[in-house]
C-alpha cells in the first residue's frame, strides 16, 4: 500500500482510544470490513483513487482505514474523517468487487460516527447543516416556501440585479456557477398543481405510487408531471401519497442515519396507506435509498417488515415502464428494428414518421396500435446519456433507460465513452469539494463532447444540475442540451 496509507495506520499513540474509535468499532459492520479480500478491483472504478492514484483515495484504502480502527491498530483523527467524506459515494465500486462487499454502508456508517463527534465543523458549518437537515429537507411546505422564494427571486428580477452589481463575487466561484445554472423554482409542487390521483390511459396495468421527493418538487415540478403522465400512457393509475416527506438520502450520505430512519418510517406509512403496487421514483440517487430502506431499518422489529415491503416495491420509472409498462412491446420492436438499421415503427402496425412531415411533428400521428405508448422524435437527433450513479450502481438500472432511448423514433443513440464514471454531482459533493468534482466533470465532458449529441440525456437531478454546468463552463452552450430523459420522453409521446 501507499505511504500515505501505512502512515495513517501507524498513527495510533499511546494505546488511547477516542469517543470516535469507540463509537466507530460499534457501528462498522465487521463482516463487511473482512469482506474485503483487497483485491484492487475497485481501483480503477474509483473516481478519487484515478484523479490521485493514492491509495488511500480508494475505497480498498478507505476499508482498510475502517478495519484498523476497528481493530485498535489506530485511532481516528482528522486524516481519518477527511479521506471519508473525500469520497463521492458513487458505489462504482460495488458492482466491481468479487466479494460484493456492501462499501456504500459502511461509508455511511462511518460518516454517522465521525458525525457524532467531530470538531472539524465551524459554527456557520453545524447551523447550515442543522437548518438543512433539521429545519428544511424533513418538512414540505417549508421546501415549497423556500422555492417560493426562489421564484420570486429568479422572476422579480432581483436575480438580474445580483448579477449585475457582482454581488455573486462574493460567493466562492463554485457557487456563483451552480446559481447560474439552476432551473426555475416553483412554490407549487406536483399535487399542488395537478392533484394527487390519475386514472391509467386504456387498459389498466396497476397502481403506481410517485415518489415526489424535495428538491424534486421544487425545482423540477415538470419533471414530476410527466412521470405521472409517462405513467398514465403506460397502463398505470398514478396516486401521489400527499403525507411522504424527503427520502432522507442527503442525511444518510452526510451522517445523519437517525434523521434518515425517521424520513424512511414516515415514507413506508404513506405509501402503504396509499395501496400501491409498485412505487416511482424519477431520482436515482433518491431511488438508492429507498430500495436500501430494508436495510436502514433492519434492527427496528417494528419497521423491518415494512420496510422490506417498501424496498421491493421501489423501481426507477424507466425500469417500471420497460418491464410492467404497456410500452413495453413497442419498445422491444423499436430496439429490433434499430438494430437491423430500420426506422422504428410507432406501436404493433404503426406508421412510420418520416422527417420533417406533419406526422413527424405530431409524434407519429394518429394513434399507435398495440395499444402501447411509444415514442418519436419530430426531428433527427443524436442523443447521449450518463448514467445516474445511484441508478447504475445501487439500483442496479442502466439498461431500462437505454432500451427506452433507443426505442425513440428518428432519434440515434450514441453511447457516451465511461457514461459509468460519476459526473462529480454526488449529492453535494460538488459544493462541499469543488476542486475534486472540477476534475471529475472536466474529463466527464472530455468523453461528452466527442459524442456531438444534441442532447445529455441523464436520470437524476443532481446529475442533471452538474451536467448543465459541465456544458455552460465547456462551451457547448447552444450546441446540447442537458434534459431529464423523463422530460425527453414526455415531449416524444406518439398520440
Amino acid at each position: 500500500m501507499a505511504n500515505s496509507l501505512v502512515s495513517l495506520l501507524e498513527s495510533k499513540e499511546g494505546g488511547k482510544c477516542s469517543e470516535l474509535a469507540t463509537t466507530l468499532k460499534s457501528t462498522l459492520d465487521y463482516d463487511q470490513l473482512t469482506n474485503c479480500m483487497r483485491c484492487g478491483f475497485c481501483l480503477p472504478a474509483c473516481p478519487t483513487f484515478r484523479e490521485t492514484g493514492i491509495e488511500a483515495e480508494s475505497p480498498r484504502g478507505r476499508i482498510a482505514l475502517m478495519k484498523a480502527v476497528a481493530d485498535g491498530i489506530m485511532d481516528p483523527d482528522y486524516a481519518f474523517e477527511t479521506q471519508m467524506n473525500h469520497c463521492l459515494g458513487c458505489r462504482a465500486c460495488e458492482p466491481a468487487c468479487p466479494a460484493d462487499v456492501k462499501y456504500g454502508q459502511l461509508l455511511e456508517q462511518a460518516r454517522d460516527s465521525i458525525e457524532q463527534h467531530t470538531t472539524s465543523h465551524r459554527w456557520w458549518v453545524k447551523l447550515a447543516r442543522k437548518t438543512a437537515f433539521e429545519g428544511m429537507f424533513p418538512h414540505q411546505k417549508r421546501m415549497r416556501l423556500l422555492g417560493g422564494a426562489l421564484q420570486i427571486y429568479q422572476q422579480s428580477g432581483l436575480r438580474k440585479l445580483v448579477r449585475g452589481v457582482g454581488l455573486m463575487k462574493l460567493f466562492p466561484a463554485h457557487m456563483g456557477q451552480m446559481e447560474s445554472i439552476l432551473p426555475d423554482a416553483s412554490y407549487r409542487g406536483v399535487v399542488e398543481q395537478i392533484g394527487s390521483r390519475h386514472p391509467a390511459k386504456g387498459e389498466r396495468v396497476g397502481t403506481v405510487g410517485l415518489f415526489r421527493g424535495c428538491i424534486m418538487d421544487v425545482l423540477f415540478t415538470e419533471t414530476n408531471k410527466h412521470t405521472v403522465e409517462l405513467l398514465n400512457e403506460a397502463g398505470f393509475d398514478v396516486v401521489i401519497p400527499e403525507t411522504q416527506n424527503c427520502c432522507g438520502a442527503l442525511h444518510a450520505h452526510s451522517g445523519e442515519q437517525a434523521g434518515a430512519k425517521e424520513l424512511a418510517k414516515r415514507n413506508i406509512k404513506a405509501f402503504q396507506s396509499a395501496g400501491v403496487d409498485w412505487i416511482a421514483s424519477n431520482a436515482g440517487g433518491c431511488g438508492a435509498l429507498l430500495v436500501e430502506y430494508d436495510h436502514l431499518l433492519h434492527d427496528d422489529p417494528q419497521w423491518a417488515e415494512g420496510a422490506a415491503w417498501f424496498a421491493k416495491r421501489t423501481l426507477d420509472v424507466s425500469k417500471l415502464l420497460v418491464e410492467h409498462g404497456r410500452l413495453q412491446a413497442a419498445a422491444t420492436q423499436a430496439v429490433a428494428a434499430s438494430k437491423a438499421a430500420v426506422a422504428p415503427s410507432c406501436g404493433s402496425g404503426g406508421a412510420k414518421p418520416v422527417p420533417g412531415s406533419e406526422a413527424a411533428a405530431d409524434g407519429c400521428g394518429g394513434s399507435c396500435g398495440g395499444g402501447g405508448v411509444s415514442f418519436a422524435s419530430a426531428d433527427k437527433v443524436r442523443i447521449t446519456y450518463q448514467d445516474s450513479c445511484h441508478l447504475r450502481n445501487a439500483m442496479r438500472s442502466s439498461e431500462a433507460p437505454r432500451k427506452l432511448m433507443r426505442s425513440v423514433a428518428n432519434a440515434e443513440f450514441i453511447e457516451l465513452h465511461e457514461a459509468d464514471r460519476c459526473c462529480g454531482s454526488a449529492g453535494i459533493y460538488n459544493l462541499t469539494q469543488p476542486d475534486m468534482a472540477g476534475q471529475i466533470l472536466a474529463h466527464k465532458m472530455e468523453h461528452v463532447q466527442r459524442t456531438d449529441a444534441h442532447y445529455l440525456l441523464t436520470s437524476n437531478p443532481g446529475c442533471l444540475l452538474q451536467m448543465k454546468l459541465g456544458i455552460e463552463k465547456h462551451g457547448m452552450s447552444g450546441k446540447m442540451e442537458a434534459v431529464h430523459l423523463v422530460d425527453f420522453l414526455h415531449e416524444r409521446i406518439c398520440k
